[in-house]
């Protein structure tokens, strides 16, 4: 699962990382708080050089209506299901990202957020699958991310996680075939990945500011129990 997206690095280091140039209508504003049905800033295979904007939320095809759309696909059988199977055989995407946030329920209790951002790259990317929908009098471009099973960091979070692409596997994801492209949907390999918990602000789309990824006044070193010493 990953439902709730960040990008804030500046827009020269964001192209400079990616060797793009945003061409979304109404240029890139950074974000801290991106929910689902909101735009996700992505780099598709057919324009590898551009960083456009699209409707989170895969629009199945064959919907009458505009939707919401489906915010994530497995990675595991995505190739097997109708409404990716176009996406999945021939529109890769790049979702670029700061970090993103999920929630885990300690002992079945209230949701304790955490934003999972890399140590060593302010920007960096998840796998995703883009589509267009095609209605009476409008046509959205839409994208979901791409889930696969937790690394060990992820583990103690949540049973699913994001495909976090290693830096040098994003350009063979956008210009690979989809079956080599499968074999890129693991568990993020490296320890460069970390977690730390946040506030409860995050839970509220509307909060969308640099205190959204401040982390509690206890930051863990890792994701173990707290000492008392």
């Amino acid at each position: 699962m990953c439902g709730r997206n960040s990008l804030f690095i500046d827009q020269a280091d964001l192209e400079a990382r990616f060797d793009a140039e945003v061409v979304a209508d109404g240029g890139y504003t950074p974000r801290y708080n991106i929910a689902p049905g909101e735009d996700l800033y992505i780099i598709t295979n057919e324009a590898s050089d551009e960083i456009d904007a699209y409707h989170w939320g895969l629009i199945p095809f064959w919907a009458d209506e505009h939707e919401e759309g489906i915010i994530n696909a497995r990675s595991e059988t995505a190739g097997e299901k109708r409404v990716f199977e176009r996406a999945w055989e021939s529109r890769p995407c790049l979702v670029l990202s700061s970090g993103f946030y999920e929630w885990k329920s300690p002992n079945g209790g209230s949701k304790q957020p955490y934003r999972i951002y890399r140590e060593d790259d302010p920007a960096f990317a998840m796998a995703g699958l883009w589509d267009v929908w095609e209605g009476d009098d409008e046509t959205i471009s839409c994208v979901t991310i791409l889930t696969t099973e937790p690394n060990d960091l992820m583990n103690s979070i949540h049973d699913r996680m994001p495909v976090v692409l290693p830096k040098d596997a994003e350009s063979d994801w956008l210009s690979a075939d989809s079956d080599t492209r499968k074999e890129l949907c693991q568990p993020y390999p490296k320890d460069d990945l970390d977690a730390y918990e946040i506030s409860t602000r995050v839970n509220n789309p509307g909060n969308d500011d640099p205190q959204v990824i401040e982390p509690l006044d206890h930051e863990q070193s890792g994701l173990g129990e707290f000492s008392s010493g």
